[in-house]
């Protein structure tokens, strides 16, 4: 049966390496479809594989945000004497395909890539005239073509480090593109509201891959801030619902995050963000509530759950504090009461939400989340664990020089006992003191930080004033633009 598959190219963009085997993987179970490898070099952006057919090749192209395009392949090799004899063979070997696509009425275009390698045009025109056993007899139509070619060389990935020839040279047929316009259509820049720690479009819409979020899923966020992961979810046809402790974020009460923009404007909410990208229809709620005193009945269940917790940084890991007071007339039913809150630590918060995933996660769905860490102190061992979650996925994404998180992608594989609590197991994970570190571990503390720059900005005044020179302060026009949102 293998022998009927047919060989295809993968291009994809050379960003977010770390994720492109995650979402491959989590794509193909969610479409059910077979593939094999046939190299192991998941840091190339060219990837040679076998899919049964042009659909199941397509099928992947439909939902795929890491990939560029996807040709069928007709030629590899790693010198030009072999590429140019394995091409004229399968030319040779294959007439249904010379007629199909060589016809005299089929418009066709030669299209020369490189990577790590620049080519003039007359280089480009050069390799295409080495092809020119090819019995190309159409039209050439370089705007619209019913058949577009492609031929590709690979040149490394050390751009320091160029090799005299090429590693691997590629030739195929275009059929067809990834999702990498959604990244554009869904940019954070045009979105209506947004926050701080709005989720980019391409990683939100690699979680979502990666959570493998189908049409009519219900689809869960637990600190859903702006609802750039919904925005994401409800784009692949899923039911989107979140939840917050904070208040002003969910009503759009909060400080602008844009600098040009001195107040929120009225119809700012996610449900302007859902209704922008015409997923209105699939927008359910989202609720007010402290995820550390869990609200939804024992039979609430999601298919998904995807989210970016809170590390302390940009955004405060609270939680609704209780106390008792400790007089019985320091309060009555009428008073209105305005709970306080209190440093939710990031190993209970994930404990927290291993728990929730396994109780409220149907058989087979997915848990997609980040954990922050300090690359010194990673080891798997670290990972947060539970006995009824499997970890399917782990990628980095570097943060700092020091700091970096990783997407984690649980799936639901055993139901929780009536007479099991659910408890995780108790691992420690590196992000148990990732705030404090992350500001206090470096060199010098953020006020020796201060004070130094202050000290920097003060001697470039006296210097400007010795050559007579008119200082402007930067600083302070920065400051009179802030103060000057709220006026």
């Amino acid at each position: 049966m293998t022998k009927l598959w047919k060989k295809y190219i993968l291009w994809f963009a050379q960003e977010h390496v770390d994720f492109r085997l995650a979402e491959f993987e989590s794509l193909s179970k969610l479409f059910g479809f077979k593939f094999q490898h046939l190299s192991d070099q998941f840091l190339k952006p060219f990837w040679l594989v076998e899919f049964p057919n042009d659909e199941t090749a397509l099928q992947y192209a439909s939902r795929s945000v890491a990939l560029r395009a996807i040709f069928e392949l007709y030629a590899h090799g790693q010198t030009l004497s072999a590429f140019h004899e394995r091409l004229r063979n399968h030319v040779e070997t294959h007439p249904a395909k010379v007629e199909a696509h060589f016809g005299a009425k089929t418009s066709f275009k030669i299209t020369v890539e490189t990577y790590n390698k620049h080519f003039s045009q007359r280089e480009k025109i050069e390799k295409i005239e080495t092809m020119n056993y090819l019995p190309l007899s159409g039209p050439v139509d370089l705007k619209h073509p019913k058949v577009e070619w492609w031929y590709i060389e690979f040149w490394g990935l050390d751009p320091t480090a160029v090799p005299p020839v090429p590693d691997d040279i590629l030739f195929g047929r275009l059929l067809g593109s990834g999702q990498r316009h959604l990244i554009k259509d869904l940019s954070l820049k045009q979105r209506k509201f947004i926050g701080n720690t709005s989720m980019d479009a391409q990683l939100s819409l690699l979680m979502a891959n990666q959570a493998m979020v189908a049409p009519g899923d219900l689809v869960f966020d637990p600190f859903v801030g702006t609802g750039s992961l919904l925005v994401s979810a409800a784009k692949f046809g899923g039911y989107v619902m979140g939840a917050d402790i904070d208040y002003m974020m969910l009503h759009a009460r909060c400080r602008p995050s844009r600098i040009t923009q001195k107040v929120r404007e009225k119809d700012e909410s996610i449900r302007s963000n859902l209704k922008q990208y015409g997923c209105a229809d699939r927008y359910m709620d989202v609720v007010v509530a402290d995820f550390s005193n869990p609200l939804w009945h024992p039979r609430v269940s999601f298919d998904s759950i995807i989210t970016d917790p809170p590390y302390g940084i940009r955004e405060a890991t609270e939680k609704v504090e209780t106390k008792v007071p400790v007089k019985e007339s320091t309060r009555n039913a009428d008073m209105t009461h305005y709970p306080s809150t209190s440093h939710y630590a990031l190993q209970h918060l994930y404990a927290d939400l291993l728990d929730f995933a396994s109780k409220h996660l149907k058989i087979g769905g997915r848990l997609v989340c980040w954990l922050p860490f300090h690359r010194e102190d990673y080891s798997e061992a670290t990972l947060p664990q539970h006995r009824n979650l499997q970890l399917v996925a782990n990628s980095e994404q570097l943060l700092t020089g020091q700091t970096a998180r990783r997407l984690l992608t649980y799936e639901k594989c055993s139901q929780t006992e009536p007479s099991d609590n659910g408890a995780p197991i108790q691992v420690a994970t590196p992000s148990e003191d990732f705030r404090d570190r992350y500001f206090n571990n470096c060199v010098e503390s953020r006020q020796e930080r201060r004070m130094r720059k202050a000290e920097q900005r003060e001697q470039g005044r006296l210097e400007m004033q010795r050559r007579g020179k008119v200082p402007s302060d930067g600083r302070a026009k920065k400051c009179d633009l802030n103060k000057s949102r709220f006026d």
